[in-house]
């Protein structure tokens, strides 16, 4: 005679078991190797359908430093670090992060740029209901989160494409709640980034703000994507970090390749290049 109470059990067990799981419930499957294509195809789709959603037609690109502070963070954390180097002027250690808390100092006029470069776009395009121009960071801290409260503050949408990291990145407060992204994949990412942009500045960075930008100017200059303003915000961190001119005289690119960006120091110069590149009114 069959144990019913066995026969449930079993029953139970298939019901809880992993093979009976829906594939698209069953996470330690999605998550697997050989779904990576499903996985890529579905962080394209995702946000591309959220996007259409709410009407974003076109972006404005901001990239910069997640390391750069706004300046009354920056003031603050310099005034406790030249507390401590008063109390110890022989330590080594302390003088040298005073030495860094200076020079972060001198660096968050880029956060205030980024803001008000972000507030005034975003007032210009997003008037009467517009989606035009929408300000996309990478999401995170820094030039991302100035950028971003920029067009908080001038009461507009922003996108935040995060990114999964070794040590997690949080999304900043001020990306509009429905438009903020995860991400997992960096080469996705990228593709969103530039899918609606009709605009990209690129403020003071690392690894990170290098590679996205060179990314950008090699796909207009293969064109692989249509020419849009890409403007470099801060002249003396540019001309220091990349020496376009040795690339030209060493014939590593040609002069024309140097045109494809703008090099200012004001958020004003980089909103009157948007203009007059589209005269105005965003395509």
């Amino acid at each position: 005679m069959i144990d019913q109470d066995k026969l449930d059990a079993m029953q139970e067990a298939i019901m809880q078991g992993a093979s009976y799981r829906l594939a698209s419930e069953d996470v330690e499957f999605l998550a697997g190797a050989d779904l990576r294509p499903v996985r890529l195809q579905l962080e394209l789709l995702k946000p591309e359908n959220i996007l259409r959603q709410h009407n974003i037609r076109s972006t404005v690109v901001i990239f910069g430093s997640a390391r750069i502070i706004s300046p009354e963070k920056a003031q603050a954390n310099l005034s406790q670090i030249e507390a401590r180097a008063q109390a110890q002027p022989e330590d080594q250690h302390i003088m040298h992060e005073l030495a860094v808390a200076t020079r972060q100092l001198a660096y968050s006029r880029y956060y205030d740029e980024a803001q008000r470069f972000a507030e005034m776009v975003s007032r210009c395009f997003q008037s009467e209901g517009r989606q035009d121009f929408v300000v996309v960071t990478g999401g995170g801290p820094g030039i991302m989160e100035a950028a971003n409260r920029g067009a908080f503050e001038a009461g507009a949408n922003s996108i935040g494409l995060n990114i999964t990291l070794l040590h997690e990145q949080q999304p900043n407060p001020f990306i509009t709640p429905e438009l903020a992204f995860r991400f997992r994949y960096f080469a996705l990412r990228k593709m969103h980034f530039l899918m609606r942009a009709r605009a990209l500045v690129a403020f003071p960075g690392g690894y990170g703000t290098l590679d996205e930008l060179f990314d950008v100017l090699t796909l207009v200059q293969t064109q692989k994507m249509p020419r849009i303003p890409i403007v470099l915000l801060g002249g003396e961190f540019w001309r220091r970090v990349v020496d376009f001119d040795f690339l030209i005289e060493e014939g590593m690119i040609s002069a024309a390749d140097a045109e494809l960006f703008t090099v200012v120091e004001k958020a004003e110069e980089a909103v009157a290049i948007l203009h007059d590149f589209y005269q105005g009114t965003p395509p």
